[in-house]
């Protein structure tokens, strides 16, 4: 299973997680891009709205609840690189209390891009989230 981000931004897209993000490409077609991630093979895809076989309404994505996390040994060496390639960073860095480092892109499409890194959480913040 993977998502498709329905968007007329195709080319766009492909800069920035190919070349920007390091996502191998998996199939191409002028209408559609699917990606793979180094490692475990995560996957996300790309289509245009104009092609058949999206759903009938057509619509793009609407930039709206959705959050891809991606998930890097070092944050701020990734900051700094997406930085002075010129991404504008809309949050962070910044160290969170349930133990994340993180800061958080948008790509071309509009999708939120949270690259983190796992720290230590504040002491005591999960317990508080506890199942009984």
């Amino acid at each position: 299973m993977y998502p498709i981000v329905m968007t007329d931004r195709l080319a766009e897209c492909r800069g920035f997680w190919v070349d920007r993000l390091g996502f191998a490409v998996v199939f191409e077609a002028n209408w559609i891009l699917v990606l793979a991630s180094a490692g475990e093979r995560r996957m996300l895809a790309f289509m245009s709205t104009d092609h058949p076989s999206t759903p009938p309404a057509r619509e793009s994505f609407g930039a709206s609840g959705l959050l891809l996390t991606l998930e890097v040994d070092d944050v701020d060496a990734e900051h700094a690189r997406l930085a002075a390639d010129g991404v504008e960073i809309l949050h962070g860095p910044v160290d969170e209390a349930w133990g994340q480092r993180r800061f958080l892109v948008r790509d071309p499409a509009g999708v939120w891009v949270d690259v983190v890194a796992q720290i230590a959480p504040a002491e005591g913040f999960w317990e508080r989230y506890a199942v009984a």
